[in-house]
């Protein structure tokens, strides 16, 4: 909760408070609570109550890469407000989360690096005064957890998470970022595989998978980056065996080597061709780590939210961090 005064008014205007009922929240599903306006020393009107979705986004700006805060949903929660002098006024809300919404928990620990947030803005005589933002915790879909479990199981240890700004090949996307989980590999891969990256891309029906390795040079053999990309309903992937499938998908890694696409599972992969980093994002690779649920959870232990959410300014304004 941000309490705080309009400066639109000035002294003896207005203040605003969002309280959320809960900050726990899942793709797919909504937030609710209550703009709360409290008049000040003279009856005003606010044009518009709008609450909108924030994510910090990296993105590349020629030889450079930047980041910036991505505003991904936007909502007009209520119009032509009237605020008597000294009125507390609730301006109730829902907020419905997208399904692409990065995920920034796993039980109860926050993936370091990642933040998302609602912001309320306040339009008064058509200029907006955009408010603080109250952090989020976006949890795994249950079919998600299934895949995060799986990493778990197998033994990847969660290297960090963030959001990159572009499109996945061959992957139907509403937004136009994705996020980026980074593992490091489990111990018998240790000296074969640098790390191993996951994608989730969601919608109402299906869950995509996409993961990416990364894998060292040898003497006699070559390095370079192997793909495996999956698609199936919700309900399906809830009951896959996850840790034999990505058991299976590292072995091809190691022993076929280069790289490769892997056809998914049963008939519902998708993308079963090779292709190269720029086909795949439309610019380069994913950068992908490690993150666990369930049994995930004691993977992510000690990770804390690296960062506390700030105002960047616009919607991909940079903030430049060299080569």
């Amino acid at each position: 909760m941000f309490k705080r005064m309009l400066s639109a008014f000035g002294v003896g205007g207005p203040s605003v408070d969002t309280v959320l009922d809960s900050p726990h929240a899942t793709p797919g599903g909504a937030v609710t609570g209550q703009v709360r306006i409290q008049g000040g020393s003279n009856d005003v009107e606010i044009g518009q109550v709008v609450l909108s979705l924030v994510t910090r986004v990296e993105v590349e700006h020629g030889d450079h890469e930047g980041h910036g805060t991505a505003e991904f949903h936007r909502v007009v929660v209520a119009q032509a407000v009237k605020v008597a002098a000294g009125q507390l006024l609730p301006v109730p809300f829902q907020l419905q989360i997208p399904w692409e919404t990065p995920l920034t928990a796993v039980g109860s620990t926050h993936l370091h690096g990642m933040t998302v947030g609602v912001r309320t803005e306040l339009v008064i005589a058509g200029a907006p005064d955009k408010g603080d933002l109250d952090p989020i915790s976006v949890h795994p879909l249950p079919s998600q957890d299934r895949v995060l479990d799986a990493f778990g199981a197998l033994g990847f240890q969660f290297r960090k998470a963030d959001v990159e700004a572009g499109r996945l090949h061959g992957v139907p996307q509403d937004l136009g970022f994705y996020q980026e989980i980074e593992f490091f590999p489990p111990q018998q891969y240790a000296g074969r595989l640098n790390q191993v990256e996951l994608t989730f891309v969601a919608n109402p029906h299906e869950l995509y998978v996409v993961l990416e390795a990364d894998k060292r040079g040898g003497m006699f053999s070559s390095g370079g980056d192997s793909f495996g990309h999956f698609a199936l309903p919700h309900r399906e992937a809830e009951a896959t065996d996850w840790t034999s499938v990505v058991g299976q998908w590292l072995t091809q890694v190691v022993e076929r080597g280069g790289q490769h696409g892997f056809g998914g599972h049963g008939q519902q992969g998708f993308g079963g061709h090779g292709y190269d980093d720029h086909d795949h994002h439309g610019r380069r690779g994913p950068g992908m780590g490690a993150v666990v649920g369930g049994v995930a959870a004691g993977v992510v232990g000690g990770m804390v939210l690296g960062e506390v959410f700030e105002e960047v300014g616009e919607s991909f304004a940079f903030e430049d961090e060299g080569e």
